[in-house]
């Protein structure tokens, strides 16, 4: 006997108790409590700073001690905040630090899974261990704290907002920054994924990936973090993409701008944040070009002023 499957789109259930969306729009701040992971510069150490402005409690990690503690300064007075050197891509360390978070603040309604590291190179020239960095940090940084996280957040009860920083180069593939893109579009499958089980289980914990384009931030001085077990010879197609990074960073949008985008999808339940609107229409012709059997268009990546 022969089986056909028919694969669909199935709409995500959106009832909840008496048949109505069950709440999980976390639209007040003030009196929240917060974990950010990557708070020690960049994204991580804006959104840090914005966050105390606005009254919510924060437990912050970053694996760069000295920056973490830059980013505790920039808070200024009265701030309530605990930090802790973490290794996100370490399973322990990210559990030590969501310990250290429900310690001091008792329960955390917003979970910013934020660190992340660039590396560039094609598929075939660079050695395993880039490979094995970038999911360490990018993928498997966000999975360790989903698990360490978002179990005791569903325990605790009431609404929530976890917040996973993919990458706009988790939604369309450039060619020649394998190692980020692979890692990337991991972390977005996994952002994805969990959105989906928490809608399917009527939870009222909400989730977002946050996909940025290019941002003011130190991400293309990411090497500053490897671990010396990693650590690998630049070659020329790795080189060419650092400068392009670097390139794109400078020209990049402002950290709070992407800050202002982020507490708005959280306020609004929205699951995907992009800080460059103009790549949105790429992403039906993507999805067009897969859905015909074709190879999708590639990024432009002509740099202009």
């Amino acid at each position: 006997m022969q089986v056909e499957f028919e694969i669909s789109v199935l709409p995500i259930p959106p009832t909840g108790p008496a048949g109505r969306p069950p709440e999980g729009a976390v639209r007040e701040l003030r009196g929240r409590a917060a974990a950010v992971t990557g708070a020690g510069s960049g994204i991580g150490r804006a959104l840090s700073v914005r966050l105390a402005r606005e009254g919510v409690r924060l437990a912050l990690a970053d694996l760069d001690g000295d920056a973490l503690a830059e980013t505790e300064r920039a808070l200024g007075p009265g701030a309530a905040a605990v930090t802790q050197v973490t290794d996100v891509g370490d399973e322990q360390s990210v559990q030590a630090f969501a310990d250290r978070a429900f310690a001091a603040l008792g329960e955390v309604h917003l979970l910013f899974n934020n660190a992340g590291v660039y590396m560039g190179g094609r598929t075939w020239t660079r050695p395993a261990a880039d490979f094995e960095w970038t999911l360490r940090v990018n993928l498997w940084g966000i999975l360790h704290g989903v698990r360490a996280f978002v179990p005791r957040m569903i325990e605790q009860g009431g609404e929530g907002h976890i917040v996973n920083t993919c990458s706009v180069a988790g939604l369309f593939v450039g060619p020649g920054a394998a190692p980020y893109t692979v890692s990337k579009w991991a972390a977005f499958a996994a952002t994805l994924s969990l959105a989906q089980e928490l809608a399917l289980e009527n939870s009222p914990l909400r989730v977002s990936a946050l996909c940025p384009g290019g941002v003011q931030t130190r991400i293309h001085e990411s090497e500053r973090g490897r671990p010396a077990g990693l650590a690998t010879e630049p070659g020329e197609d790795s080189a060419f993409m650092g400068e392009m990074i670097a390139q794109t960073v400078a020209g990049g949008i402002p950290v709070e701008k992407v800050v202002e985008d982020v507490l708005s999808a959280v306020r609004e339940e929205r699951f995907l944040v992009l800080t460059h609107p103009e790549y949105a229409p790429g992403l039906a012709e993507q999805a067009e070009a897969l859905a015909a059997g074709r190879l999708p268009g590639m990024p432009d990546f002509e740099m202009r002023e």
